[in-house]
C-alpha cells in the first residue's frame, strides 16, 4: 500500500498508481451532468433505503465526487470514500477541503483481492456504480467480508430492464443483441455511456450474485421518473422501469459444528434415571449420583460419577 495521508486527502490503496480509469476522462462531464444535490428519484431511493444513518460507520464505493458520500456524513454517518478516479477523487478531496465532514477518501480498485481487508463497515452504498464495475463478483466479495453480520448494502442504477427511448436515452443492453446478452458495450450517444460505456447484466444477475455472495434481498424499489425525465419520454413510448434500487443484509457465516472424538457418542442431556443406571452398569456405590460424559485429553471418552452431597 502507497499512501499520502491526510484529512480529506485520502489514501491510494492496492495496485493502481499509473492506472487511468474510464472516468478520469470525462471527470468534468461527469460532475456537471450528476450535479450535486441527491434529489433525482434513483439517488433518493437509496437514501431511503439507508434509513437512519446516524453514528454508522459506512463506505461507499465508486463514491466519484463524494455527492452521496457528503450527504451520508452530514445524516451523521462516519464516510469512507473509494473509487478508482484520480480526477473524480481530486474533485471529492476538495469539497471536503471546503465543507469538513470527517470523510476518508481511497483511492483503490474495490474489486482487488484484500482491498478493505481489515476494515469493517455497517453498511456499504453503491449509487450508479455497479454497471461501471466489470468484475461484480469482486465488488460483492469485498462488500461481504467488510460488513458486520447483518450491516446492508445498498444500490442504484439504471433498470437493467430498461428498453431504451431514443439516441439520447438508450437502452440497457446493445440493441441489436437484447437483453440476454451480457457484457461491456459502447453506446453511439454523447451521454455517459456513448464516453465510458456500461456493463449490462441482467436483474437475475445481479440477485444471484447477490445470493451468492451472502448478501440476500430486503427490499428493492423501482422508482417512478422525474418531472425532468417524464418530460423526455418520447410521445407515444409508455412508462418502463427506469431505475432500480434494492437493500441487502448480509448473512452471519454459519458457525461449524463441533464434530464428536471416534468411538464417542455425541454429547446429550441424559435423565438423571439414566445417569444412575449408568452407575449401577459400572458398579459404582453411590448414595445421590450424577453422572457425566465428558470429554478428556488423555482418554477418548470419561466418566465422572459423583455424591451430589459432597
Amino acid at each position: 500500500m502507497s499512501a499520502v495521508d491526510g484529512r480529506g486527502i485520502g489514501v491510494t490503496v492496492g495496485n493502481v498508481t499509473g492506472l487511468v480509469a474510464r472516468y478520469d476522462q470525462i471527470a468534468d462531464f461527469y460532475e456537471q451532468r450528476s450535479g450535486r444535490t441527491v434529489s433525482d428519484p434513483a439517488t433518493a431511493a437509496l437514501l431511503d433505503l439507508a434509513g437512519d444513518v446516524g453514528g454508522l460507520r459506512l463506505l461507499e464505493v465508486a463514491c466519484g465526487q463524494g455527492r452521496v458520500a457528503r450527504e451520508l456524513a452530514r445524516r451523521g454517518a462516519m464516510l469512507t470514500g473509494l473509487d478508482i478516479s484520480t480526477a473524480l477523487l481530486a474533485k471529492a478531496r476538495a469539497y471536503e477541503a471546503a465543507e469538513p465532514l470527517g470523510i476518508r477518501y481511497l483511492h483503490a480498485d474495490v474489486t482487488s483481492s484484500g482491498v478493505l481487508e481489515g476494515q469493517v463497515f455497517d453498511g456499504v452504498a453503491c449509487n450508479y456504480g455497479l454497471s461501471d464495475i466489470d468484475d461484480l463478483d469482486g465488488l460483492l466479495a469485498n462488500v461481504a467480508r467488510s460488513l458486520n453480520p447483518g450491516g446492508w448494502f445498498v444500490f442504484s442504477l439504471l433498470h437493467p430492464c430498461f428498453p431504451g427511448w431514443d439516441s439520447d436515452a438508450p437502452s440497457s443492453w446493445p440493441p441489436d443483441q437484447g437483453y440476454h446478452q451480457e457484457g461491456w458495450w459502447l453506446a453511439s450517444n454523447t451521454g455517459y455511456r456513448g464516453r465510458v460505456g456500461s456493463s449490462h447484466r441482467m436483474l437475475s444477475t445481479y440477485l444471484n450474485s447477490l445470493t451468492r455472495h451472502g448478501l440476500v434481498l430486503d427490499r428493492a424499489a423501482e422508482p417512478p421518473l422525474s418531472p425532468e425525465m417524464e418530460q423526455r419520454r418520447p410521445p407515444g413510448a409508455v412508462p418502463v422501469p427506469f431505475y432500480f434500487a434494492a437493500r441487502c443484509l448480509r448473512q452471519p457465516q454459519p458457525q461449524p459444528q463441533p464434530q464428536p472424538q471416534p468411538g464417542c457418542a455425541p454429547r446429550a442431556h441424559a435423565s438423571p434415571a439414566a445417569y444412575v443406571a449408568l452407575a449401577e452398569a459400572l458398579h459404582v456405590p453411590l448414595i445421590t449420583a450424577d453422572a457425566r460424559v465428558k470429554r478428556s485429553g488423555i482418554a477418548r471418552c470419561k466418566v465422572e460419577v459423583f455424591d451430589a452431597h459432597t
